[in-house]
């Protein structure tokens, strides 16, 4: 903790003479396995500040906070901060339109067109129902504004309702006007009224901007918002956000948290009825996105933890990180968010801590810690070994030295970090721009890697070394900035003759300027060029969000 000099200042256990007298391993700030991997990982993560919620069914819950609001000033986070919990919102949304479902105000098999006939978007692959809304099913683009700077623009399905899951910030956004409509008031006013009141969450709020901002914990992103950032890279305090977006706009805090944690730990009592929980919690379809063994209910994620039905979710927005795990058959859950965003979720903590909670209640022992990774010791380091070189003939090397791994080009030599599988990031300012992605031949051994618009290959590569161009892709390379708070920069490269944005995402052509964005097939997200001049497009619509050229590499 020294390194950041993280310091716990706020600690506030309701009900702590009951923990105490079970010798809970909670009970000691700054002592227990909890507290203890907290610390580490803070560190480890490069996290300001942490609030954390933990909960049983039916005891008082722990609330503590670690770290600062504000580096500078060195202002510890209290429980009194609001903190955004980014996607969580969904849950609350679910839960808003199943209660509106329960009075008989809501069908959710009835076509979204016919409650928002308004709605800019083109369903010719199949109805569109609030089911399919609320399980990422709808077959719309992940788009997070509804309406575009293109009036007559309209978002068009990839696939036919129900048969995939593909995370669709848009449908929930249709949701909460969908919510305002039947309702008769703002998203934000009817979950105050239906949710917030009933528990008893009496400084949550579904609006950020005005008082909230006033009564939030300060929050970070890397210094450099256009290229990767190491995991202790510099970090930059953010400027004032307004959302009111049902996708993602709630704030709380702690202690509102566990009361929401213990509302769901009950089946929704105080707020839906059971039939209606039953629908929240059925597992709808597989969601690889959020896990191998995860499934999508309706706003949160149905998934299994040491042989226990638990529901979980992450939220991640401009500048926090959240994550919940609820494990409804032992009753404890836990609730943690990080006023950084850093790329990663504080799930590690929530699960650590739903575990110790569990094993506590059984009087056994607890799991050990998760293991922090540090990103720089990578355990088959020497797969990556070797010569590697472009078919221009330009050259560099990779090397290992206790098993960190080091690239040398052009006299210079940096450091690599691990970003998972065989991914890595070059840290030297102008190679950050883009992910380091190596490829494996079919005896499993690294035969090449790239590196934005560049390629090399070692003596293990056996594939084809030149491929045909298309000349008009030649147009469509560029950068690319936008003044949303989520996705500031994109780098187009052309690549083997193929497009790619940020050098990993590929780009298959669905027209002259219109392309699908990834791998799967399925995929409704899609990057368009536009305004053609002089040989390069200036404005790229990626789900109908602006971005414009910028004449910097």
């Amino acid at each position: 903790m020294t390194d950041l000099k993280l310091r716990r200042r706020a600690f506030l256990a309701l009900g702590a003479s009951t923990f105490l007298a079970r010798q809970s391993l909670f009970a000691a700030p700054d002592a227990s396995p909890l507290d203890t991997f907290i610390a580490r990982y803070m560190k480890a993560m490069n996290a300001p500040g942490m609030t954390l919620a933990l909960a049983r069914r039916d005891t008082a819950p722990r609330i503590a906070t670690f770290g600062f609001s504000d580096l500078e000033s060195r202002q510890a986070v209290t429980p009194d901060h609001l903190f955004q919990v980014g996607s969580i919102t969904k849950s609350f949304v679910a839960l808003t339109c199943l209660q509106l479902h329960d009075e008989g105000k809501l069908d959710l098999n009835r076509p979204i067109l016919e409650y928002l006939p308004w709605l800019p978007i083109v369903a010719k692959q199949g109805t569109i129902t609030p089911h399919h809304l609320l399980t990422h099913t709808s077959g719309l683009p992940n788009a997070l504004g509804l309406l575009m700077s293109d009036p007559s623009a309209r978002y068009v399905q990839g696939y036919r309702p129900g048969e995939h899951f593909h995370y669709c910030n848009l449908g929930y956004c249709i949701l909460g006007h969908l919510i305002a409509s039947i309702d008769r008031r703002p998203w934000s006013e009817s979950v105050r009224r239906r949710i917030f009141e009933p528990l008893g969450m009496k400084v949550s709020s579904a609006v950020i901007g005005d008082q909230t901002q006033l009564r939030m914990a300060r929050s970070y992103l890397p210094k450099f918002d256009d290229r990767l950032n190491p995991r202790l890279g510099e970090i930059a305090p953010t400027g004032y956000l307004v959302f009111d977006n049902a996708a993602g706009s709630v704030t709380s805090t702690p202690g509102d948290m566990a009361l929401y944690m213990q509302m769901l730990m009950k089946g929704g009592a105080a707020v839906v009825s059971k039939e209606s929980f039953s629908r929240f919690t059925k597992p709808y379809i597989d969601a690889p996105e959020l896990g191998p063994t995860a499934k999508y209910g309706y706003g949160i994620g149905v998934d299994t933890l040491d042989g226990h039905a638990i529901l979980r979710h992450t939220g991640g927005m401009a500048s926090f990180m959240s994550s919940i795990t609820v494990d409804l058959d032992s009753g404890v859950a836990a609730f943690a968010s990080i006023n950084a965003m850093l790329g990663y979720r504080p799930v590690p903590v929530t699960q650590f801590a739903v575990q110790l909670m569990n094993a506590e209640k059984q009087s056994k022992p607890g799991p050990a810690p998760p293991d922090l990774i540090d990103p720089r010791e990578v355990k088959n380091a020497s797969d990556f070994v070797g010569v590697f070189t472009t078919p221009s003939g330009r050259k560099l090397q990779v090397s290992v030295e206790r098993q960190a791994l080091h690239i040398s080009a052009e006299d210079k030599k940096f450091p690599l970090e691990s970003l998972g599988g065989d991914n890595f990031l070059a840290d030297e300012y102008s190679w950050r721009r883009f992910p380091l992605v190596f490829s494996r031949n079919d005896k499993k051994e690294v035969a090449e890697f790239s590196h934005g618009p560049d390629w090399y290959v070692n003596e293990k590569y056996t594939g084809p070394k030149s491929f045909p161009a298309v000349p008009q892709y030649e147009a469509f390379v560029g950068h690319y900035r936008s003044d949303s708070p989520w996705s500031h920069s994109t780098r187009i490269v052309l690549r083997n003759g193929k497009l790619l944005a940020d050098g990993t995402t590929p780009l298959e052509p669905l027209g002259q300027a219109l392309f699908r964005l990834g791998g799967e097939a399925f995929s409704p997200d899609v990057a368009e060029f536009l305004e053609i001049a002089d040989g390069k497009a200036l404005l790229l619509k990626i789900n109908g969000s602006d971005l414009w050229r910028v004449d910097i590499p």
